[in-house]
């Protein structure tokens, strides 16, 4: 799989369609969308929220859109990050949540990784987004 490295418009385009890619091959081979993580000790979900925020985001960096390719390692792996906060005002896609997780997981080559996980009143767990934080 050959993921662009610029910044075009085309090369955007071309990695939304590679991180679709990695969810549809995921959901494939976990049709109940979810995956145990061990530092939160709960399932992480993955919802339609998950894909399009994570494809609208991770899309904008080749190595966001590199590290994708270890989606089910960063949901199961990947650690928490300070303390829950509450949501973003004003942030429409956020609205469903009680409190905001962020997660983080080093891979190499790509260095952190951050995982968003959104929790719900009723303490369901929903992959936010994922991005590449470079050092």
């Amino acid at each position: 799989m050959n993921i662009p490295f610029e910044n075009s418009k085309e090369d955007i385009k071309i990695r939304e369609g590679i991180i679709s890619q990695v969810y549809r091959r995921w959901t494939e081979e976990n049709p109940d969308k979810r995956v145990y993580n061990r530092s939160l000790k709960d399932y992480i979900n993955i919802r339609y929220l998950s894909i399009t925020e994570t494809k609208h985001h991770a899309a904008k960096s080749y190595y966001s859109t590199l590290a994708m390719l270890q989606l089910d390692t960063i949901l199961r792996y990947s650690v928490k990050f300070g303390n829950p906060k509450r949501p973003k005002k004003g942030v429409k896609n956020q609205e469903h949540f009680m409190q905001i997780q962020e997660m983080h997981y080093e891979l190499v080559g790509i260095g952190v990784v951050k995982m968003t996980v959104g929790i719900k009143r009723n303490g369901e767990k929903i992959q936010y987004c994922i991005t590449a934080i470079r050092a």
